[in-house]
This record gives C-alpha cells, structure tokens and sequence, in this order.
C-alpha cells in the first residue's frame, strides 16, 4: 500500500537528500517549503512502481540551475505545479504520478506538491539516487534517443522581469539544453516537467526505491542527532554502506558559475598526502589524491559533511572549513539505465578535464 507523506517526512528528505545531494541538489530552505507546502496542500502519497498500473504516464518533476547563491534566482511551489499542468496538456492524456530526477536537499521532494495538488502519485523511484550535473544523467536512458518527447520549464525572477514557461518538443538531447539556457536566462534555477513515459518503462530503467532509501537515511539522522556529531556521521555510514575517504581543512576553492547555469571547479581539502581534490560540475563528481589516484567517482555518491555531521553543498564551502569526504560506492546503490549510457558524459568530461565514464562504465576504478 502507498505510504501518505507526513511533515515527519519532509524532515527526513531533508537530511537524507542533503546527503544525496552529493554537493548540490538545491536549497534545504527551498525544500522545506516544497515538502510543507505540500502535506498542507493534500495528501501526497508515495507508491511502489508495483502500485502503478504498466500503462500509465509517469513524468519527471525536476528543478534544473546551479546550487550555489551566486544567481538571483527566485522558484515558487506553483511554478512546480504549472510545469506538471504544461506537460499534461502537451500530452493529452492525464499524468498518474510523478518521479524525480535526482535526490538533493530539495530534490527528493520536487513531486510531492504538484501531486498533492492535482492528485497524482508520488512513485517511489529516481532518475539518478544521487544529484547529478545534466538532465541526461537522470533521464533514465533517453539521453541518445531519437525519439521526440516533451519537456517544460516554469519560473523565474519576477521582480527582474525574469519568469518563463517553457514547452519544448524533441529528442531529449537537444531539448535539455534548451531547458538549461532557460533556467540562466530566469535567474538560475527552474521548474521543470519532462519525459513523459509509461511505467512499464520506468520499471526496468530507473533507480527504484529511490525515495524511500533517501527518507530511510534521514530518519537514521534524525535519530541520532540527539546523540551528536559522531553518531550522525556513523549512522549516516551505517545507512549508506559508505566510509570517510578524507578529512581536513579546505585549502583551496576555484570555482565558477558558467552561462550554460553550471557550477564548475574544484575544492582541496587537506594538504599533503592525507589530502585530496574535490572535481565539482554542480555536484561532486571526482576525488583524486594528491598523487592522481582517484578516491572515487561518480556515480558514486560523494559527500562533504562538516564537524556536525551535516552535508554541506558545495556553494558554502569556505576556505579553512573542517570537512569530512563522504564516499558511498556505487556497488550499494540502486543505479538506473542512464549510467550505463556513454553519451551522457562527454559533457561533463569536457567541462571537467578529467576522465568519468570509464570509471563510471566499470573501465577503470574506483
């Protein structure tokens, strides 16, 4: 039976997509009021994919931007909405529910307010367990299709005279880009609604449970924050099968916010042969050590946690921080169709200078 999302649930997504988030994955003031928003809205509930009828429409609900706060970017709960509303009436059939593109720290609950509020499920399913740079990354295999579908965007500054709604038709590799320029030209982040598939679909593409192990990894936080910052760090290993790779002060941050709405750099943290090298395209994506081994790689999550135990996205990385490397291997984690796709990572590779897909693709290791 589905489970109906409560506020104990928005906590939870909090904390376990801050993890997730691996860097990035929005905002946790942004989702805190997505997540109430919509338990005062409705009663959105979360369905298995054995819940969703083979037939039925299930639809992206995505937010795509730069994590950091360096645009002047505005995103209401309605615009989440309206891009469901965009999509639907393109289609021409009614959507039944609504997976997300990627855990974060407002990510895991992109879906839940447009659900409550047209009634729609919120499947328990993810493009991506983890945030990740490009819409492709999380389109659960459709990066290199040539078959047309749609995708909207919804949002903006209003008081820059900034808001857009988008609808584009198309092969998602030409359309995502069009979406990423949109969120630029709105301020840096935005509403999005995209790929329309059937369920059956879903059921052998993307990463299933996805939610749920990212509520399951908040709730364990939740408990033991009481206990303090050890006993989060350890529950938050426990959960995820992961390890601290690293620990230091952060040395050095070089970062950038790119026109294609795209934070792109690196961060050190430590110095010396204990330390390590943070590759940052949004999201962590690569840990090299001092002498170029790599420490791990995506679709690994990487994590940042500071002395509490609480993830800190990249954006608010500061110089002489104390951090902790979170590494979960991707061996522990549910993965979907689009990390075995190559076509998605040339992008990345290219912004980053560094190798990912062969490691990714098993290539190379870790």
């Amino acid at each position: 039976m589905g489970r109906i999302l409560t506020m104990r649930d928005v906590e939870a997504a909090l904390r376990g997509g801050a993890v997730f988030a691996a860097g990035g994955g929005g905002w946790s003031a942004h989702g805190r009021m997505l997540g109430t928003a919509a338990v005062s809205a409705g009663a959105p509930e979360l369905v298995s994919i054995d819940e969703v009828p083979d037939d039925a429409w299930v639809a992206t609900a995505a937010a795509i931007g730069a994590p950091g706060d360096s645009t002047a970017w505005q995103m209401l709960g309605v615009d989440y909405v309206k891009s469901v509303q965009l999509l639907q009436r393109e289609l021409g059939e009614p959507i039944h529910a609504l997976m997300i593109g990627q855990n974060g720290k407002s990510s895991t609950m992109n879906g839940w307010l447009p659900a409550a509020v047209l009634g729609l499920k919120v499947l328990d399913a993810v493009g991506d367990i983890r945030a990740h740079p490009t819409g492709d990354m999380g389109s659960i295999g459709l990066a290199n299709s040539p078959a047309p579908t749609i995708q909207t965007a919804v949002g903006g500054n209003r008081a820059h005279n900034a808001y857009i709604e988008l609808c584009v038709r198309g092969p998602t590799a030409k359309v995502s880009p069009v979406l990423r320029t949109a969120a630029d030209m709105a301020g840096g982040f935005i509403a999005s609604c995209r790929n329309p598939v059937r369920a059956a679909y879903v059921r052998t593409h993307a990463a299933l449970g996805g939610i749920s192990m990212a509520l399951a990894l908040g709730e364990a936080i939740v408990q033991a924050e009481p206990r303090g910052a050890r006993a989060v760090i350890d529950a938050i290993c426990e959960a995820t099968g992961g390890a601290i790779i690293a620990s230091g002060a952060v040395s050095a941050k070089s970062v950038a916010y790119t026109r294609e709405a795209f934070d792109v750099g690196t961060i050190s943290v430590g110095r010396g042969a204990q330390g390590c090298v943070l590759h940052l395209m949004n999201e962590y994506m690569a840990v090299q050590a001092p002498d170029g081994t790599r420490m791990a790689t995506y679709p690994d999550v990487i994590a940042t946690l500071d002395e509490a135990g609480v993830p800190v996205s990249a954006g608010h990385v500061r110089e002489g921080q104390m951090l902790h490397v979170l590494r979960v291997a991707k061996e522990r984690l549910p993965l979907s169709a689009s990390v075995t796709d190559p076509s998605v990572y040339p992008v990345v590779e290219k912004a980053l200078g560094i190798a990912i897909a062969d490691y990714a693709l098993g290539v190379a290791a870790p």
